[in-house]
């Protein structure tokens, strides 16, 4: 579907007077064994990303991708709150078993959707009009990186 919808877009571009900008959220928490799919295709959205922005920045249009890890969104505490019951301990304790299951989250905290938000706006805006082809971890730092 993203693909789709970004070379349908793409159709438009020439017409478009202004820079665009194209965000694509994509999610790179540590994975299970059992999510190889699903990992597989996170990469893919990636790279997809990377290969676009080659392509249409030259036209004026910069593709970006942000990569949320744990955002603590309604469903996440209610799955907070599940293990926490499970457990019994409260919410915090639920937290902290979800940031262990990921491996921990060095900030300590899950970032909130605000903070997502925030950012996606920025990257949208004039102000990182230079900015084009980067990918934006969001997760507290609990992706290991090289």
């Amino acid at each position: 579907m993203y693909g789709w919808n970004v070379r349908r877009f793409q159709r438009c571009w020439p017409r478009a007077r202004a820079s665009s900008s194209t965000p694509a959220p994509s999610s790179v928490l540590p994975l299970p064994e059992s999510t190889t799919a699903y990992a597989a295709a996170k990469g893919a959205l990636t790279t997809y990303s990377k290969s676009l922005a080659r392509e249409v920045t030259p036209k004026g249009v910069r593709v970006l991708s942000v990569a949320p890890g744990w955002i603590e969104t309604e469903a996440s505490v209610a799955f907070a709150q599940r293990m926490a019951a499970d457990a019994g301990t409260d919410y915090e304790g639920g937290k902290k078993i979800v940031m262990d299951w990921l491996g921990g989250i060095p900030m300590g905290r899950p970032a909130t959707p605000r903070e997502v938000a925030d950012l996606i706006v920025f990257l949208a805006s004039p102000r990182a009009a230079s900015i084009a082809g980067a990918e934006y971890r969001i997760d507290g730092d609990s992706v290991p990186t090289l």
